[in-house]
């Protein structure tokens, strides 16, 4: 089977940062699917694990945490899917990824593709939605109420992958007031069409924005990205007792700021369910079905904004630079073989 893969890692720029590659194809055993892939999206965390993770000597490694495809086989103890199924999914980052034409994933955090979007579309959504939803209801239990705290979040980095499918879901299942940042006209327009309620820059004092809104300090912050620069503002910002999550790599991170208000502090990383094959690990499937069934009722829409062809080398290159200037809003996608 074709495939995208490295040997050792380097600069996107350089000649075999990513190489066109055959590979034999798996076979599905316990719990695995069998996908033949047809779409993928690229997310920070292919970026970090490609420039940053070295394979055994002399072995290829295969990257990739989005697709969505058409199962083909199926291993002896599955149960939720059947060869010819639709899906879509982000994998687990301790096992081989997506950027191949065949790719083993565990049913139990596969969900059914949504039927109004074709392939493209879907595969834009599972990494990103995983994040959120976990995000949003496991670690920052937004559905429970901060004393005194207005019903708002604070969402630092509405216009990217994350952040755009945080605010789509808060306005789909919550009453919150969303409070997204951007900082360029065209994505501060992007989180306003999204649904988000207001929208103020982060290039600026972020805390003197949120409360000119007059809304009071709000129960909630979920930073997407950057926290370290944003760190004294979200402290100021947030309310006592509000609870705050991020889900970017800080090399350092003080959270002494937030004991004077009792803030809580969560740490989102959606593949620690399948990392450690919690016993909760199903709840994937089943918050990636949530998400076809809120597309499908046109509640979201995929967050896609550019596809940048087939699944390639040269073209995973081309995405892989993309999302390293961290200027992208949505996602990137590439479709087909």
């Amino acid at each position: 089977m074709r495939a995208v893969a490295y040997k050792t890692p380097q600069p996107i720029a350089a000649e075999t940062s990513l190489v066109d590659v055959e590979l034999p194809v798996p076979e599905a055993k316990g719990h695995d699917l069998l996908v033949e892939i047809k779409a993928i999206s690229v997310n920070p965390v292919d970026v970090k694990i490609r420039a940053n993770a070295a394979p055994p000597s002399g072995e290829l490694k295969v990257i990739g945490w989005d697709a969505a495809g058409v199962v083909k086989a199926v291993g002896p103890d599955v149960t939720l899917f059947r060869p010819g199924d639709e899906v879509f999914y982000a994998g687990s980052i301790t096992r081989p990824g997506s950027n191949a034409e065949f790719h083993l994933v565990d049913e139990r955090i596969v969900g059914r593709k949504p039927k109004t979007l074709d392939f493209a579309a879907a595969a834009a959504l599972p990494l990103t939605s995983i994040t959120a939803y976990e995000a949003l209801f496991d670690r920052l239990k937004v559905q429970d109420p901060v004393p005194g705290a207005a019903r708002s979040l604070l969402v630092i980095g509405g216009a990217g992958g994350v952040g755009s499918i945080t605010i789509q879901i808060l306005r789909a299942l919550t009453d919150l007031t969303v409070i997204a940042t951007a900082s360029r006209p065209e994505t501060q327009e992007w989180v306003k069409d999204l649904g988000a309620h207001h929208v103020i820059d982060h290039s600026k004092p972020i805390a003197a924005q949120v409360a000119a809104l007059g809304l009071g300090a709000p129960g909630f912050v979920f930073s997407t990205t950057n926290t370290d620069q944003h760190l004294a503002e979200i402290a100021e910002a947030i309310a006592p007792q509000g609870r705050f999550a991020l889900i970017d790599d800080p090399k350092v991170l003080d959270i002494m700021p937030f004991k004077r208000k009792a803030n809580s502090v969560h740490w989102e990383l959606m593949f620690t369910r399948p990392i450690f094959g919690t016993p909760d690990m199903i709840e994937q499937h089943h918050l990636l079905n949530k998400t076809a069934e809120l597309v499908d009722a046109g509640k979201i829409r995929t967050t896609l904004t550019e596809t940048v062809g087939t699944i390639n080398a040269a073209n995973l290159k081309k995405a892989h630079a993309m999302i390293e200037t961290g200027k992208t809003k949505g996602k990137v996608v590439l479709a087909g073989f």
